[in-house]
């Protein structure tokens, strides 16, 4: 080679250095654009007698000046950040619901309690009374549309769910596209990467990775293998895999993720494997957030309806008539798992005694062919664990009854979701429209005989229980049965017992019960539980006379009507088996609207800061593999230099030619 071949090899590294600044600079706006760069050597120099002379230059490879490292350091950040924009999006929706003033749930919580005072305040008018079934109305429309607001999130999370299942797969069959792709064009030569293509490989993986969080392992033939999860592929090679969003196998209302496998059945991916990402959050947001709000809810509705209908059922009301329900609520929702054996399903119910033991979580009943094993999902907690069920009424857990209903014959790996309170706001509603069965008055009246001598008095008694023998025949005579005399004997250290429904002639139920100061006198202590207490207090002398007897036509009687106004401060909720409740239905509510709150300000601050850890992340990448103007240009003036330097020597060369031909003339 010559001074010729010299020249025309500096203009071709020339020419290609300013076709790589060109190429840069028209793709500075372009997404997931790498900058690349040309690299440049020697040629092979010339032995002479002098020594080597060197032949010029050419250029070995244009470079994609890429770091892999801070490549994946972005992945990773931005999985993040959109999994908490994605959150915080669902997140807001729930916290704007659950504390608007108007909107809330807590001024129809103080508008029926303040309608229930009203009623207690003046029992016998029909307008107040009208006005509490308005108010319990009003609560209950507001029940409903609050679950009916939290039921279109859940329906747009499982919109949002299929269309980033869609979007997932699309990506997945372009990224073993663009592996092919690649293999081709690598094909052709080993050493030579093809830079674009693996520029647009990456933004398409960028684009994935804000759908759900992905790790690649690359192969030898410039592909790369993508998985998500625990490990579970999604692209291999050239190979997509497909997921699908169907229906839970437990839960119908719920869309999960299933991957498409060799078989027929799809593998269902738990949630724990979908992280990261869009779908990452909206998986996140339903377990964590939107299930314990809807199932909160719920619970505060079959409490109060659980309470209310227990005193209610406790009064008499205008007619003179027992108490009846004034709440309707349904039972826990179960649901069979489609791969059971086994037909029929389990019966879920409430405790009323325990129904302060009510959680917000789901259980799983299962059954591995010996033992019923209950899990309380929200903590994956064994609850139960026996070869019986918790069987009404004897025993319960978390405030439920579990019986075999339709189940008669369970098979082994049958199991079933029981939701005890996700329905609960959606389907209360009140029981009964006429205003005269509000049971205000308490059914049982006492007085003492006026020819007492002693200190002694009665209180007004309290109804515990108005299912026994004691009412049998209330609704029918307004008395009880029998309806009870009690007389202090000769010393008034005992009394004795009567049946006084023949007041000329009472007869003896139980003589010489020690009399004890304060203590619950019972109509036939020891023996059967008639329903009710009293408390004698004072000194009686003997001879004196208390009775207990039905409330016959009380209809300005507000005793019960006040025991139902006393249910709005009670704590009557977040109980355990080893401890009482500690919540009332406003504080139980109140505590809902702070977790979501917490939680939403949580979400916003991890996603504020994930969001800076990919701003500092992806600068740090764009200090390396980002187009710089200035710097292209300077780079432009550089090679175009060297160009004009490289023409100059071929100029110079045909310039000694000619002179040499000339010599030659």
């Amino acid at each position: 080679m010559g001074i010729f071949s010299v020249g025309v090899s500096g203009l071709g590294a020339a020419q290609a250095g300013i076709l790589t600044a060109s190429h840069n600079i028209a793709n500075a706006s372009t997404p997931g654009y790498s900058r690349q760069e040309i690299v440049q050597g020697t040629n092979i120099p010339m032995l002479t007698g002098a020594g080597f002379q060197g032949q010029g230059t050419h250029v070995q490879t244009v470079k994609r000046v890429y770091d892999a490292f801070l490549g994946r350091q972005v992945l990773s950040a931005e999985a993040s950040a959109t999994e908490m924009d994605s959150y915080l999006a669902q997140i807001t929706q729930i916290d704007n619901l659950l504390a608007d003033p108007n909107a809330g749930l807590s001024p129809a919580l103080a508008a029926f309690f303040k309608g229930v005072q009203e009623v207690a305040a003046n029992p016998a008018s029909i307008p107040g009374r009208q006005s509490m079934l308005s108010a319990s109305q009003a609560l209950v429309a507001r029940f409903q549309s609050i679950d009916q607001r939290l039921g279109e999130i859940r329906d747009g999370v499982n919109s949002q769910i299929m269309a980033q299942v869609t979007s997932l797969n699309t990506y997945a069959t372009q990224l073993a596209d663009m592996n092919q792709r690649i293999i081709q064009a690598q094909a052709g030569s080993q050493t030579q990467a093809p830079n674009d293509l693996l520029d647009q490989r990456e933004q398409m993986l960028k684009d994935l990775n804000k759908i759900i969080r992905v790790s690649t392992l690359t192969q030898s033939d410039g592909s790369f293998n993508v998985f998500i999860g625990n490990g579970q592929p999604l692209v291999v090679g050239t190979q997509p895999y497909q997921l699908q969003a169907v229906a839970s196998r437990e839960d119908p209302e719920r869309i999960v993720v299933a991957m498409t496998g060799t078989s027929a059945t799809p593998l269902i991916l738990p949630d724990s494997q979908i992280a990261g990402g869009a779908l990452g959050g909206l998986v996140t947001f339903r377990s964590q957030s939107l299930d314990a709000a809807q199932n909160g809810l719920g619970r505060i509705a079959l409490t109060l309806a659980q309470n209310f209908n227990d005193q209610h059922k406790l009064g008499t009301d205008l007619t003179g008539a027992l108490g009846q329900k004034f709440f309707s609520f349904s039972l826990p929702a179960v649901f069979s798992n489609t791969l059971n054996t086994g037909a029929g399903l389990p019966q879920a119910s409430f405790d009323s005694a325990n129904i302060d033991e009510l959680t917000t979580s789901d259980y799983r009943l299962s059954y591995d062919g010996t033992n019923y094993q209950l899990t309380r999902l929200a903590d994956s907690a064994v609850v139960w664990n026996d070869t019986v069920l918790p069987v009404s009424p004897t025993q319960s857990v978390d405030g439920l009854f579990i019986d075999s209903g339709t189940w008669v014959a369970p098979l082994a790996g049958d199991s079933f979701l029981i939701q005890p309170a996700r329905q609960g706001a959606r389907n209360i509603s009140t029981a009964f429209s006429d205003a005269r069965l509000i049971a205000a008055a308490a059914p049982v009246r006492t007085s003492m005989a006026l020819t007492n001598t002693g200190t002694g008095s009665i209180d007004a008694g309290t109804v515990t229980d108005t299912t026994n023998a004691a009412f049998a025949t209330f609704n029918t005579t307004g008395q009880l049965a029998p309806p009870v005399l009690i007389q202090f004997d000769n010393p008034p250290t005992t009394y004795t017992v009567y049946d006084n429904t023949v007041a000329a002639a009472p007869v003896v139920v139980e003589a010489g019960i020690t009399y004890t100061v304060g203590a619950d006198i019972f109509p036939t202590p020891g023996a059967v539980d008639y329903g009710y207490r009293i408390k004698i207090r004072g000194s009686p002398t003997a001879g004196d006379k208390f009775t207990v007897e039905g409330n016959k036509n009380g209809v300005a009687d507000n005793r019960n009507a006040m025991l139902l106004g006393a249910l709005q401060t009670k704590t009557t909720m977040n109980g355990k088996a080893t401890a009482g409740p500690t919540a009332s239905y406003q504080s139980a509510y109140s505590q809902i609207v702070s977790s979501v709150g917490s939680k939403a300000n949580e979400v916003a601050a991890i996603g504020a800061s994930q969001q800076t850890l990919v701003d500092h992340a992806t600068q740090s990448l764009q200090q390396i593999s980002g187009v710089n103007l200035d710097e292209e240009a300077a780079n432009l003036l550089r090679y175009q230099q060297a160009y004009q330097a490289s023409a100059k020597i071929l100029a110079t060369a045909a310039k000694v030619f000619e002179e040499l031909l000339t010599l030659g003339q």
